[in-house]
């Protein structure tokens, strides 16, 4: 007899959105936030069941919504034969304990699904390490949210013997790992950075695409340099950067890299365990900004990438905004000032946005030879 294959993971998605929220949530529609984490949850691969937006004026301590809020979703755990529930708040350690005990199943934040999907999409060895560092990064913050919720009982009864020394060596264990893979990834950026350095000395000039995920960075990729780079409708489909050679129309060459796709309010944890992925962001001469012009929240988009690379003291460095899926749009569908309207999948546009490319380049390095070969 066969054994039955698992049944999928159904997810009950919560958001508490406070009423005077402000920041990316409050830029958003809460219908677009839904839609996002919605997307993030399918690409983690469970079905979505069903959703639940509470408006509050602050979270509730223990359990982020109330009482009353808390006795609905469980009802509709059964109701819909959930057997996940995730939130869009980030839970501290014991908010997501008690939440898990009160609804009967597992619950999550936004930052362990993406965890799970960067967990999914790692295939260097450089993005396994990242993903490997995330991971620990977030269980030690767990395990010190613990030790602080220890030292709050002020000692005695409860807070001494196996169990804090059990918590130290864990808190020990991880770091030592930590450490290691601090170690590992140094000598993986190292080796790129040599990699990059040895490139411009021989003339190659560097592009990075860069852009909110799935508006369609591989899919171009792929289109300009002929590569088979991993392409799926879903969030993070791309994790590792990847980096071919390409010839522009007046005969340069250039180096062309892949990276992975941002994401309106990434934790902060999460975006420091994967700067080095951005790394090629700042060894590039030249930023491809590719936004999804099929999207209704384009614009929003737009201005969370444009955030997260001043945030990374990128913000400064020459780009183009390419505006892709014009397949996808229905005519006359508008594009910010300046920017290209393309097409990856279909190939229009993109002869026009490669012009441009070597155009800013001819500018943003005047003074050197770019390599060229005979056609």
């Amino acid at each position: 007899m066969h054994a039955d294959p698992p049944r999928k993971e159904r997810a009950l998605l919560v958001y508490a959105h406070r009423k005077r929220e402000r920041g990316p949530a409050a830029v958003l529609h809460v219908q677009e936030v839904m839609a996002e984490l919605a997307e993030l949850v399918r690409s983690a691969g469970a079905e979505v069941a069903a959703s639940h937006v509470q408006s509050v004026d602050t979270e509730v301590p223990g359990t982020v919504v109330g009482k009353g809020t808390l006795g609905r979703l469980k009802d509709e755990v059964a109701l819909r034969e959930a057997n996940l529930v995730v939130f869009q708040n980030l839970l501290r350690p014991k908010q997501q304990a008690r939440l898990t005990e009160e609804l009967g199943v597992k619950t999550l934040d936004r930052r362990e699904v993406i965890l799970d999907i960067f967990a999914q999409r790692a295939r260097t060895k450089e993005g396994k390490l990242q993903v490997e560092l995330a991971q620990l990064s977030f269980r030690l913050g767990r395990l010190a949210g613990g030790r602080k919720e220890l030292s709050r009982l002020g000692g005695g009864i409860g807070t001494r013997g196996p169990g804090e020394k059990k918590l130290e060596e864990d808190r020990r264990r991880i770091r030592a790992m930590i450490r290691q893979i601090g170690r590992e990834l140094e000598t993986v950026r190292r080796t790129r950075s040599l990699h990059y350095r040895r490139r411009r000395e021989v003339g190659y000039p560097v592009v990075a695409l860069v852009g909110y995920t799935n508006a369609g960075k591989s899919t171009l990729f792929n289109r300009m340099t002929g590569a088979e780079v991993f392409v799926a409708d879903q969030l993070f489909a791309t994790l590792d950067p990847t980096a071919r050679k390409i010839r522009l129309p007046g005969g340069r060459e250039a180096i062309l890299v892949d990276t992975v796709g941002f994401i309106h309010d990434l934790p902060e944890e999460l975006r420091q365990a994967f700067l080095a992925t951005l790394e090629g962001i700042g060894e590039a001469d030249l930023l491809i900004h590719v936004a999804d012009g099929s999207a209704e929240a384009m614009e929003s988009n737009i201005a969370s990438v444009d955030a997260i690379l001043s945030a990374l003291s990128f913000g400064e460095k020459p780009a183009l905004l390419a505006v892709n899926k014009r397949d996808l749009c229905f005519p006359g569908a508008g594009a910010p000032e300046g920017a290209l309207r393309i097409s990856a999948r279909t190939g229009e546009g993109v002869p026009e946005l490669t012009n441009a490319i070597e155009k800013e380049l001819s500018l943003c390095r005047p003074e050197e030879t770019v390599s060229t070969r005979p056609a």
